[in-house]
């Protein structure tokens, strides 16, 4: 069986009057409740990814310790909350997720992206940045990170990360340092 995971395949109920009239228009991007006329749009959410390079040039990857893809590597990094910068949602992230303090950020890129949690597909918009932090020694993983691993980039394979949106940042790194 194929879990159908979009939320045209999901949501059923209006969630502001709570008929079953709510219906998916412009292909799944977009949904309208025929009763109270509320509207409903499929935005992405804002997610941050942090490239934090050691000394010898390895990039540090954190091990996901809960699903989607847990024990799969990825960039640390995390959702942007509702009302937060981007620049303060990386700070809060990196806090949490290694116990160190960022000094300084630079965009690198961006990938959408589709997560999927609790069978509900939450679509992203991955925002990368080239970080480096307070002391790079000190970093541990907490939160929702179960180890770290340094790895010189071009030695990163596809089967290893968790998302092709981190994967793809990971690629458009190393092809911008060549």
């Amino acid at each position: 069986m194929i879990l159908q995971t979009h939320p045209k395949d999901v949501l059923k109920y209006c969630p502001k009057c709570g008929s079953n009239k709510f219906k998916s228009t412009d292909i799944g991007k977009s949904f309208k409740c025929e009763e109270c006329k509320f509207i409903y749009f499929i935005n992405s959410s804002a997610a941050v990814a942090c490239l934090i390079i050691s000394p010898e040039g390895k990039l540090l990857l954190t091990r996901r310790a809960i699903e989607p893809a847990k024990g799969m590597l990825d960039l640390p990094g995390g959702f942007v909350e509702p009302m937060e910068r981007v620049e303060d949602a990386i700070g809060r992230e990196i806090r949490e997720e290694l116990g160190v303090r960022i000094t300084n950020i630079k965009f690198l890129v961006s990938f959408p992206n589709e997560y999927i949690y609790s069978a509900f597909s939450v679509f992203t918009l991955d925002l990368a940045f080239i970080c480096t932090v307070d002391d790079i020694s000190k970093v541990r993983p907490a939160d929702d990170v179960s180890g770290i691993e340094f790895i010189f980039p071009d030695k990163i394979t596809r089967e290893t990360i968790c998302s092709e949106s981190i994967y793809n940042i990971i690629k458009f790194y190393i092809n911008s340092i060549r």
